[in-house]
């Protein structure tokens, strides 16, 4: 019979991404893998493969994560003029993870999508679904008639999602809060329709 696993590998997956997150792929060693993870080298290669497979697995959970974050957000607040404002002006980050840090799928497309085609892919793929929930929620805004009928939603979506990843990118250096703000609001303004009776008072 087998042996039992002596620890628990979601949970070591968690910290590793944490680790490559904080870090960066290149920057990450070993010794600061198994330290967080609470494993051993040997452990690690038999359970999730080189160093590189086990990046792929927490970004993977990550880009999860993170998507699934985006979407209750977006969905929580009834007004999608509203519910976009506080995602831009908040950020998702799952697990509370600060700002700072960024976005770890940004991070990776940085970093490793320019010379690796597996994390390209990877990383656009983020990209997309994350236009693919901006535009259902654009659609939700059109259904209800806070959103003009006549807009682009899919367009929209993808162009929101452009100015999120520069927006979550400028977060990590701090910039001043007018300057995003600024960045929000133009951003934003792509939300901009013809108020009817029924928008008085509720919009963003």
């Amino acid at each position: 019979m087998a042996k039992a696993r002596e620890f628990d590998e979601q949970k070591a997956l968690t910290e590793a991404m944490h680790v490559f997150w904080e870090k960066g792929y290149e920057a990450t060693s070993l010794r600061d893998l198994t330290s967080r993870m609470g494993v051993q080298k040997s452990s690690l290669y038999a359970v999730y493969g080189d160093k590189l497979s086990l990046f792929e697995s927490a970004l993977r959970t990550y880009n999860q994560l993170h998507a699934k974050s985006v979407r209750l957000k977006l969905n929580k607040i009834t007004s999608v003029k509203t519910a976009f404002r506080q995602l831009f002006l908040e950020g998702v980050f799952p697990n509370g993870t600060h700002e700072r840090v960024g976005c770890f799928c940004v991070n990776t497309m940085v970093e490793l999508a320019p010379h690796d085609a597996k994390f390209e892919i990877l990383t656009r793929e983020h990209q997309q679904y994350l236009a693919a929930i901006f535009e259902d929620t654009l659609e939700r805004g059109v259904t209800s008639g806070e959103i003009d009928g006549s807009v682009n939603c899919r367009a929209i979506a993808q162009s929101l999602v452009a100015a999120f990843i520069g927006i979550t990118v400028l977060k990590k250096s701090m910039l001043n809060r007018e300057w995003i703000d600024n960045c929000i609001d133009s951003s934003l303004s792509l939300l901009t329709a013809p108020t009817h009776k029924s928008d008085v008072g509720t919009e963003a």
